[in-house]
């Protein structure tokens, strides 16, 4: 199993970071739509190192599918073939309140920007006639000025981050790969993700060789018990931040914590975190997240995914994880 890291977001220190995480081992390299652009960072890291670069996630509804298209194409050619788009939705009020933009039907959406960047993407390379007519956006016109022509390297693949049945069903109908997003558990996964995976699939006439799984972990390593304390306080607040949200509250239903979803909802409005944090149990830590060693995190996410998954993206929140062991878990997992 491969694996990928984050790469910080500023663009001012990502190549000397790529290059750090880069010698680890690793076999690829994401971007986080945070406090910095999404882009920018795999810009330059695409001439610093060799790694697989991916946004995880680039959000999509408030933008247009060509800007998107455009953004994807020259990273693949900046990168020589090594860029894969990952796409998100994002919740209702960060794209109403902090993106200015319009929610409405999300999964419709994302399927038909999937779609429509595709579409961009397949006619610029076959020099064919461009010609999407979808219920949310059109894209027709194409003059030849703004044709870049076909990409050396071919077209990137794109990858849709999901949770629920819905997006994940959607994903799996007309996506290249499906980013399962961190927030889940073993039985989650097992339970809900995967059959509306096999749901999507069978709609669209497809099967699980024409979509690569890409589950995502957040992970609490450390090979110390100091190393190992430190490690979960991030990886609690993250949960806690995580099971705040309405729209992930399923994952803590099929563990029977779904009481615990509100009352983190409260605390959150009166920025409580301490209070928060409190409230994510030892037994949510391990089930919601990977801790231990390296070895003993690679175990465990190949336990969880080895069999449907090639490679994984491991988050490492609130802390600093040792280069050291970033490599040892790459090994491992190799």
């Amino acid at each position: 199993m491969l694996l990928d890291v984050q790469l910080d977001g500023r663009p001012d220190e990502a190549s000397r970071r790529a290059r750090e995480l880069a010698a680890t081992g690793v076999a690829g390299l994401f971007t986080f739509e945070g406090p910095h652009d999404v882009f920018l960072p795999l810009a330059v890291a695409a001439e610093a190192v060799d790694v697989d670069l991916m946004t995880n996630v680039a959000i999509a509804i408030p933008r247009s599918p060509m800007h998107l298209a455009h953004a994807a194409y020259d990273l693949q050619l900046l990168s020589q073939g090594r860029f894969r788009l990952g796409l998100g939705s994002q919740v209702r009020p960060h794209i109403e309140h902090r993106y200015g933009a319009t929610w409405d039907r999300p999964a419709a959406r994302m399927r038909e920007s999937v779609l429509a960047i595709k579409a961009i993407l397949t006619a610029w390379q076959e020099g064919s006639r461009l010609d999407f007519r979808g219920e949310f956006t059109r894209h027709t016109l194409m003059p030849p000025t703004f044709v870049p022509g076909p990409n050396p390297y071919g077209v990137p693949p794109v990858l849709l981050g999901a949770l629920g049945p819905v997006m994940t069903r959607t994903a799996a109908e007309v996506a290249d790969g499906l980013l399962v997003m961190p927030f889940h558990s073993h039985r989650h996964f097992r339970e809900r993700t995967l059959p509306a995976v096999d749901a999507g699939l069978e709609a669209a006439g497809r099967t699980r060789a024409d979509l690569a799984i890409q589950p995502q972990a957040i992970v609490a390593m450390g090979r110390t018990e100091e190393e190992l304390a430190a490690a979960s306080v991030g990886v609690r607040g993250l949960l806690a931040f995580y099971g705040s949200t309405p729209a992930y509250r399923p994952v803590l239903d099929v563990e029977g914590w779904a009481d615990v979803q509100p009352e983190l909802n409260r605390l959150s409005k009166q920025g409580d975190w301490a209070a928060m944090f409190g409230l994510v149990t030892d037994e949510m830590l391990e089930t919601l997240a990977v801790r231990g060693t390296p070895e003993e995190c690679a175990a465990e996410i190949r336990r969880r995914f080895g069999d449907v998954a090639e490679r994984v993206c491991a988050y490492f929140p609130g802390y600093d994880a040792p280069l050291d062991q970033v490599s040892a878990l790459a090994d491992a997992l190799r």
